[in-house]
């Protein structure tokens, strides 16, 4: 892969769940019928294992095994797939960011570490470069999420100080609230960084400053929301536009109420592709639970949004 000058991220990229047998045991069979529901929906671009992904709740092996197993699903389709690498063990993250490299992944990104957490950008930047170093022809990309990392340093900051560290240093996968440092971050360098916007319910904030492309759990279902606000946006239509923004405020917020990921993943077997239970200490939903949030989704409209009908 050419990282001198690889093409921009476009649209959007879903960030997928990680498939469990009812047993909570790595259930990879289910990789081929996610990566369909995502080309059935236009997406062509999958972030695999992040936060969405339960990383931190996976051994090196099942990592391992999942992007092994997303890499063979993708080849000779439409789908790249974007590899998170990151990890509380520096080894750890390089052996993944080795293996992405391997296979030809689109990209690989890292969050920073959040036991023993970096004291400064410095150490940070550091830390990024021995991984991106671990896969010298992949683009990297900075996954900044600090509600998880509790790590909160200046992303512009990171892109100036890191572009010369880190020869293939791509952009931010910017899951962070501060629309002020996503500005700059996306005029740092003349331009030069893909800086993906990673807060689903805050797209047409982004979408207004600039912003070329998108990571969200919430596309993999609920993607022709997000395509009716791009369009809506690209050709003016504000009203329009916002009516789908606040259809994805709402759905989120309905579905935190249960505990966002759990819910995601039961909204995701309703639409027919079933990622099975999460991992502790992220809790799944209780079959009482799943049915009244079924019926609270009708409510909303959820299922007519997507132009389909009663699961």
């Amino acid at each position: 892969m050419n990282t001198q000058n690889p093409p921009h991220l476009r649209g959007l990229i879903a960030a997928t769940h990680t498939p469990f047998h009812p047993n909570g045991t790595l259930n990879t069979g289910v990789v081929e019928q996610q990566a369909g529901h995502l080309l059935k929906h236009h997406l062509t671009t999958a972030f695999i294992g992040g936060s969405t992904g339960e990383s931190h709740s996976l051994t090196l092996a099942e990592r391992r095994q999942l992007a092994q197993r997303w890499s063979e699903v993708a080849r000779g389709t439409p789908l790249q797939v974007m590899v998170h690498v990151g990890s509380n063990c520096l080894e750890d993250a390089k052996a993944l960011a080795t293996q992405a490299g391997q296979f030809g992944a689109l990209a690989i990104s890292t969050l920073s570490p959040s036991h023993f957490r970096p004291a400064n950008l410095t150490v940070l930047i550091e830390w990024c470069a021995q991984i991106a170093a671990a896969a010298p022809d992949t683009p990297f990309y900075f996954y900044d999420i600090p509600a998880l990392t509790h790590t909160n340093f200046s992303m512009p900051d990171f892109l100036d100080q890191a572009r010369e560290r880190i020869p293939t240093l791509r952009g931010i996968k910017f899951s962070n609230y501060d629309l002020l440092a996503y500005q700059l971050c996306l005029k740092s360098n003349d331009g030069a960084f893909d800086i993906p916007w990673g807060v689903d319910e805050f797209l047409l904030g982004a979408l207004a400053l600039g912003a070329q492309s998108a990571v969200g759990s919430s596309y993999n279902f609920a993607a022709p929301v997000y395509h009716r606000l791009l369009a809506a946006f690209e050709r003016g239509d504000l009203v329009a536009a916002r009516q789908e923004q606040f259809r994805s405020v709402q759905l989120v917020k309905l579905l935190a109420g249960y505990g966002y990921l759990g819910a995601a993943k039961v909204v995701m077997k309703m639409l027919g592709v079933d990622v099975g239970p999460t991992r502790l200490p992220n809790t799944s939903l209780t079959p009482a639970q799943a049915v009244k949030l079924q019926g609270e989704l009708e409510q909303l409209g959820f299922f007519e949004w997507l132009g389909a009908g009663r699961p």
